[in-house]
C-alpha cells in the first residue's frame, strides 16, 4: 500500500484527508502496537520495521483521526537542532530588541505522537537530544541569553527498512514495542489492498465516509480501554511470570519488566477485560521482548514469537504448580 502524501480534502487547503486506519487491510501485530500505545501512552512508542509498501507511513498517520486531540508530528531526518528542540525568534528580536524563545518540533509533540521515518538514518547528535528528552520527559534549552524548559512527553513512533541499517542499541531500548512487518502473501489480500487505495485515491471523501462509522467504533474502544486500564486486577503468578522471563531471558535492566506488564495490561483493557490473563502476557511479550533479545543460547537463530509464546507458557506453568 502506498504512503505517499494524503490528498486533501475538497474544499479545503489545509487539512489533510488520511486513510482511515480501518480500512488498512491486514497487519495486525503493527495495528495493535499502535493501539497499545494510544490505550497507554506511557509506553513511549514503538519501532516498525520492514520493506517499503507495508504502509508503515499510512498506518501511522492514520492514528490522528481515532482520538479527539491526537496529532501526529513528524520529525524529518534533515531537520536541525534548532529545529528540533527550538531557537530564538528572530524576526520577534528583530523587530522588538527582546528575546524570546521560539518553540521546536519537540514542544509540539507533547502529549501527541512523535514520528520519525526512516529512524536509522537519523544523524547521532539528534538521537541524543532525543533519547535525553524521552529520560527526563523535559526539553530544556540555553541558547544565547535565553534559558527555557518546557514538558516535552510523547509517543516515539519510529518505522525504517532493516536493509538500510540498524539502530543504536540505547535508542532500540527506548522503544516499548517492536513489530516487523511484511508485505500481504495472500492473491486476495493483495487484491483489496489495491482496489481500496484505488478508491482511495478516485475520491477520498466518499472513501472516508465508508469507514466513519468503523472509524468512530474504534476511537470509542479506545476511550474506553483508557478508563478500564487502571481498574484491571492481576494475580501474583502473572507477575512473577514477567520478572522470571526477564531472567530466563538475560535481558538487560528492568525496563522490559516493566513495559511488558505495561503491553499486557493496556491489551486486556484494550479486549475490554476485567482482569490480566496469562494469554495477554503472551500477546504483548511478543512485541516487548524480541527487540530486547540477541540469540537463542548455543544457536544461530534469532527469537521468534513462537519461541517466546512456548517459554510464556512453560513458565506460567511452573509458577502454578509451586503453588
Amino acid at each position: 500500500m502506498s504512503t505517499s502524501s494524503s490528498p486533501k480534502t475538497p474544499g479545503s487547503s489545509t487539512q489533510p484527508r488520511y486513510f482511515p486506519f480501518s480500512a488498512i487491510v491486514g497487519q495486525e501485530k503493527m495495528k495493535r502496537a499502535l493501539l497499545l500505545n494510544l490505550v497507554d501512552p506511557s509506553l513511549g512508542g514503538v519501532l516498525i520495521l520492514g520493506e517499503k509498501g507495508t504502509a508503515k507511513s499510512t498506518i501511522v498517520r492514520a492514528l490522528s483521526q481515532l482520538l479527539e486531540g491526537l496529532s501526529v508530528v513528524e520529525l524529518p531526518i534533515a531537520t536541525t537542532e534548532d529545529k528540533l528542540v527550538g531557537s530564538i525568534d528572530v524576526e520577534h528580536a528583530l523587530a522588538t530588541g527582546e528575546l524570546r524563545f521560539a518553540p521546536g518540533i519537540l514542544a509540539r509533540a507533547h502529549g501527541q505522537i512523535l514520528y520519525v521515518d526512516e529512524v536509522n538514518l537519523l544523524e547521532d547528535y539528534l538521537v541524543d537530544i532525543l533519547l535525553d528528552v524521552a529520560a527526563m520527559g523535559v526539553n530544556h534549552i540555553e541558547r544565547e541569553g535565553i534559558s527555557h524548559s518546557h514538558p516535552a512527553r510523547f509517543t516515539l513512533v519510529g518505522t525504517m527498512n532493516p536493509e538500510e541499517g540498524h539502530l543504536r542499541p540505547q535508542l532500540l531500548d527506548r522503544f516499548a514495542l517492536s513489530v516487523e512487518v511484511r508485505g500481504e502473501r495472500s492473491v486476495a489480500a493483495r487484491r483489496e489492498v489495491l482496489q481500496r487505495r484505488l478508491d482511495y485515491e478516485r475520491d477520498p471523501e466518499a472513501f472516508c465516509a465508508r469507514y466513519r462509522e468503523e472509524e468512530e467504533q474504534l476511537g470509542e474502544r479506545l476511550r474506553q480501554a483508557r478508563l478500564r486500564l487502571h481498574q484491571l486486577r492481576y494475580s501474583e503468578p502473572l507477575v512473577e511470570l514477567v520478572a522470571r522471563l526477564g531472567i530466563e531471558l538475560q535481558v538487560d535492566g528492568h525496563r522490559s519488566d516493566i513495559m511488558l506488564l505495561k503491553a499486557a495490561l493496556a491489551t486486556a483493557a484494550l479486549e475490554g477485560a476485567e482482569e490480566l490473563s496469562p494469554e495477554h502476557v503472551y500477546t504483548a511479550a511478543e512485541l516487548v521482548l524480541p527487540h530486547r533479545l540477541r540469540r537463542l543460547p548455543f544457536e544461530e537463530r534469532y527469537f521468534a514469537a513462537e519461541d517466546i509464546r512456548q517459554l510464556c507458557e512453560r513458565l506460567f506453568a511452573e509458577s502454578l504448580n509451586k503453588e
